[in-house]
């Protein structure tokens, strides 16, 4: 594998994690967020305060477009604009439902991570060998805080890679120190991942 494919499958790995998270977030909320665009454009007009300027600015937009759609004049949005719509509405929308999940997984719940990835850590010929394996692991209140911790601190995509690989590896492998205290685990090329507070 070339060092350029190296860096692809590295890179769908991360967005997976920050997918799985967002879709995680997505099952919390107690009513559905706005689906269309001239909605979607009033509900995030109050989060900027009634801002038509800022929120141009937030979706990379001119201020015209964002005044088109308050109107109604404009209701089709392409699809650049539709991702940042649904996107944003979706990262403001019910925070508290939001943040009180997030705080039970961190402090006494933990979170689920469910997903089928590439695995390895043993000589090959073992038991051990790496290989596509499905894992499904409740990870503990502590590696739950750490992930949590990095996405709201805006850590990279590699970070938070990081952060989750070291909750599996910990809890399903490790199991929390036993007789696999220091292992490395490798985990890449991740096909699906899901995660539930």
């Amino acid at each position: 594998m070339t060092e350029e494919e190296k860096a692809e499958q590295a890179a769908r790995t991360r967005s997976k994690l920050k997918e799985g998270l967002a879709r995680a977030e997505r099952a919390l909320f107690t009513r559905p967020a706005p689906k269309s665009a001239p909605a979607q454009m009033k509900f995030l007009r109050t989060r900027e305060r009634g801002s038509t300027k800022s929120l141009a600015e937030r979706l990379g937009v001119s201020r015209k477009t964002v005044q088109r759609y308050l109107s109604g004049a404009s209701t089709k949005p392409n699809k650049r604009l539709q991702a940042a719509l649904v996107e944003e509405t979706e990262a403001e929308w019910q925070p508290q439902v939001r943040a009180q999940a997030r705080q039970r997984a961190a402090s006494s719940g933990g979170m689920v991570i469910s997903c089928r990835a590439y695995f390895g850590f043993g000589p090959e010929g073992t038991s051990d060998e790496g290989r596509v394996r499905d894992v499904s692991v409740a990870v503990s209140a502590a590696h739950a805080a750490a992930i949590l911790a990095a996405q709201e601190d805006g850590a990279t995509q590699s970070d938070l890679h990081d952060a989750v690989a070291e909750a599996i590896a910990d809890t399903y492998f490790r199991q929390a120190g036993g007789g696999r205290a220091g292992l490395e685990v490798k985990f890449v090329d991740v096909e699906w991942l899901n995660i539930e507070f």
